[in-house]
């Protein structure tokens, strides 16, 4: 980067202008630091993006994963893992502090930092407490890219020992459409008469892609 003019590099620029101003590439490559033989900082930053598609997929990325990756030593590994971990918890966090309803946008930022670049189709729950603030978020069912069964019965379990008061469902679309199915929408009937059983209320369904997230309560459909 020191062949760039000053106004150009990533760190000035970010100082300068606000992190808003820099490409995906540029914000890597200041976490990167320096690039490897053959191969500058930027461009290595490019490639690895590539690779991973995207900060989505790099925030979903295993250590595994990423120690196959050349050009990324232990260091950088154990950086790229803490910060993505920061990013996790400050999204979390927000959620724990303050009810879903005063934050909606959170909730899909969460759930879409947290689904939203697995290549499997899991269910997950966002269990609540009786403020409506965030108790956990688990993924109850795992399943293959088309379709996953999910147990009521098991769902109502995991909520009642978690003494949770709502819920939010959650599951993600790896091939990254975002339109809900007739099966969707007849699975999140089935979960809120399950839950209604036990005085617990499904505030949403929120279906999460590569791309974004969509919500069922904002459609209109619970």
């Amino acid at each position: 980067m020191k062949d760039l003019p000053a106004a150009m590099r990533p760190r000035e620029k970010l100082l300068a202008l606000g992190p808003g101003a820099l490409a995906d590439a540029e914000l890597l490559a200041l976490l990167l630091r320096t690039g490897m033989k053959g191969l500058g900082v930027l461009q290595l930053a490019e490639k690895l993006l590539a690779e991973l598609g995207g900060f989505a997929g790099l925030l979903h990325a295993e250590p595994a994963r990423l120690k196959g990756l050349k050009g990324l030593g232990p260091a950088k590994r154990a950086e790229l893992l803490a910060v993505m971990e920061m990013a996790r918890r400050g999204l979390s966090g927000t959620l724990q502090a303050q009810p879903v309803f005063n934050s909606p946008q959170a909730v899909k930022d969460y759930l879409q930092m947290r689904l939203g670049a697995l290549p499997h189709e899991v269910f997950a729950v966002v269990f609540l407490d009786a403020q409506h603030r965030l108790l956990a978020c688990e993924e109850l069912f795992r399943g293959s890219l088309t379709q996953t069964s999910v147990y009521p019965r098991e769902v109502v379990k995991r909520t009642l020992a978690l003494n949770a008061g709502s819920v939010i469902l959650a599951h993600n679309h790896p091939s990254g459409v975002l339109e809900p199915s007739r099966a969707d929408e007849l699975l999140t009937q089935t979960l809120k008469s399950s839950l209604n059983l036990i005085d617990v209320k499904v505030l949403d369904h929120v279906v999460v892609g590569r791309g974004g997230a969509l919500s069922f309560a904002e459609r209109g459909l619970i």
